[in-house]
């Protein structure tokens, strides 16, 4: 049986509207919600370091409405990193304990994100597509749960597989603080 949803979260799908499944993310508790007709689940992410905003060069994480405009990565295999949202094949074993590795890698999959409130993640200085703003794997997986990115939101490879799967291109997707 699904829990009952939290009143942040009834109160972020009535503004959506009744559409079906829909992504929310909350900065504040590094978690991401997907949200289906017939229940929710949630995982632990990690944002932006440097936290919201959405200004170009930034490294934050953009606030408010976006949907997934691409999705990237069908086929790969898990851990597989992705550069220029193209497949190396190279093959990166996630590491559990909570420690940067140095490089700043995309694996297994990509949501890439389109925001769709003019001035404020969509258009010149701000514009989340043209900042690169994706949902995806990362092989820090011990980092997941705290703000480290720079800027998209990071999941475990088999959970961003998961909802890689269970979301189409037009989702909406709501990023809050």
């Amino acid at each position: 049986m699904t829990p009952a949803r939290p009143a942040w979260l009834e109160a972020a799908l009535a503004a959506l509207g009744p559409r079906r499944p829909a992504v929310l993310v909350k900065l504040d508790e590094q978690r991401l919600y997907l949200v289906e007709a017939d229940g929710w689940v949630s995982w632990p992410v990690s944002t932006a370091a440097r936290g919201a905003g959405s200004a170009e060069n930034s490294f934050c994480t953009p606030l408010g409405l976006h949907r997934i405009a691409e999705k990237i990565g069908a086929g790969c295999a898990v851990g597989e990193v992705l550069r220029g949202r193209r497949p190396t094949g190279r093959i990166v074993e996630p590491v559990s304990a909570p420690q940067a590795l140095g490089e700043d890698l995309i694996t297994s999959r990509i949501l890439w994100l389109e925001g769709l409130e003019p001035g404020r993640n969509r258009g010149p200085g701000v514009d989340s597509h043209a900042r690169y703003i994706y949902i995806h794997g990362t092989p820090e997986e011990g980092l997941i749960g705290r703000p480290v990115s720079k800027g998209c939101v990071r999941m475990r490879n088999a959970d961003v597989i998961e909802l890689f799967e269970r979301v189409d291109v037009g989702t909406p997707v709501l990023l809050l603080a």
